[in-house]
């Protein structure tokens, strides 16, 4: 089977959010996607931006189109966001984010009618159910197909940095969890996802891809769910790792550091320097450690198994790729880095909410929903040169 990798351009960037809609008074879901579904397809058929149904009615991800910088993708997702309240707002429905909800149940949710959900939940069974998950995917342009799983395997590295700055999932169907990402540790439990194969070159791929579906697990590579996958029709390496973000200015901080790393990763190819690649245990300890202990893991940070703090870890990443992320022109957004590791991550504001409202929930819920909805955008945080805390303005 040949696959092919589609022509991009270097280091450009896409982005796609997946958002919650919830009732504004009690932060529940509401499976109401379908009644606005219709005028968002018709308000985005001819913008850059998209706005989509996903496997659940209480869910919709909006897309940016290709951007040359973090900020193009990321004035997409605003005005994604923009149209999706068109439609919401007048219903009474809220928006917000995280890798889970603090409360709701599977059994009350509704799975959206297209063929390819039915087929997913038909095969998945309960699990396929319990996917009330919801992450951010981000895309970054490749110039040649021969660095793609190089590239690959030194991000893997990285999965714990990712994981541990989104994580946003410490509650479950109510539960305190004991993980900042409990997301990630469903996630895996579906067939095709999870760390991707150590793949070394792309006919490789194209092998796995062709016994996938000679087998019948998949009907084509867009069912592979790693969390870090090719995505050959946009010739780009798509990152699936981390939990949804909660505020567009964190988004748009992740996306920068992904942005930063493959294009540092790119030019450590382009001058002949082989790639880190930790051995494929240690890049599974490092995804549950993340998982349970977010920015307090202690992340295998090299093949000789040193351990070091994630977050410090990340500081010294930080200043290693600044002088990148100048020429890539998000310095700004790469800064909000910084900034979640001061300031703490979703989960750990959320477990402050429910520490300081007696375990209240809900509560949390509409933290969340005031978060998404005041938090300052992107534009305000360029423009005013501010670093700001979410919920200031």
């Amino acid at each position: 089977m040949t696959i092919a990798f589609a022509p991009s351009a270097r280091s450009t960037v896409g982005i796609e959010w997946e958002l919650m809609l919830a009732d504004p008074e009690t932060g529940d879901l509401v499976g109401r996607a379908p009644e606005i579904m219709p005028a968002l397809e018709e308000a985005t058929a001819h913008e850059r931006h998209t706005v989509t149904a996903e496997l659940l009615t209480n869910t919709v991800e909006v897309t940016s189109g290709v951007g040359d910088t973090v900020a193009a993708a990321v004035d997409d997702i605003s005005d994604a966001i923009g149209t999706v309240r068109e439609q919401a707002d007048p219903l009474g429905i809220e928006l917000m984010c995280a890798g889970s909800h603090p409360f709701a149940r599977w059994f009350d949710q509704e799975v959206t009618d297209k063929t390819r959900y039915a087929k997913l939940i038909d095969r998945t069974q309960w699990w396929g159910r319990n996917q009330m998950i919801w992450g951010i995917h981000v895309h970054v342009g490749v110039d040649d197909v021969d660095k793609v799983f190089p590239i690959i395997h030194a991000l893997t590295g990285y999965i714990p940095h990712l994981q541990a700055l989104s994580a946003s999932s410490p509650f479950w169907a109510g539960e305190r969890t004991g993980y900042a990402s409990n997301r990630a540790q469903v996630f895996q439990q579906l067939p095709t996802t999870g760390l991707p194969w150590q793949l070394q070159t792309w006919s490789e791929y194209e092998s796995y891809i062709d016994d996938m579906q000679h087998t019948g697990v998949i009907a084509d590579a867009t069912e592979v769910r790693w969390d870090i996958r090719p995505a050959a029709h946009w010739g780009t390496i798509e990152v699936r790792a981390c939990d949804g973000m909660s505020t567009l200015p964190e988004l748009a901080a992740v996306a920068a550091l992904v942005q930063t790393l493959v294009e540092s990763f790119s030019r450590d190819l382009d001058e002949g320097r082989e790639l880190p690649a930790l051995q494929p245990w240690f890049t599974r300890e490092n995804k549950w450690r993340a998982a349970r202990y977010g920015l307090d893991a202690r992340a295998i940070v090299d093949r000789e198994g040193t351990q070091r703090l994630v977050s410090d870890h990340l500081r010294e990443t930080l200043d290693r790729l600044e002088p990148i992320a100048a020429e890539l022109k998000c310095a700004r957004e790469f800064a909000e880095i910084g900034a979640i590791l001061d300031r703490g991550a979703s989960y750990q504001r959320q477990i402050a909410v429910a520490d300081a409202s007696d375990g209240d929930l809900n509560e949390v819920a509409r933290s969340l929903i005031r978060e998404f909805r005041s938090g300052p955008t992107l534009r305000d945080r360029i423009g005013l040169g501010r670093l700001d805390a979410p919920g200031e303005a």
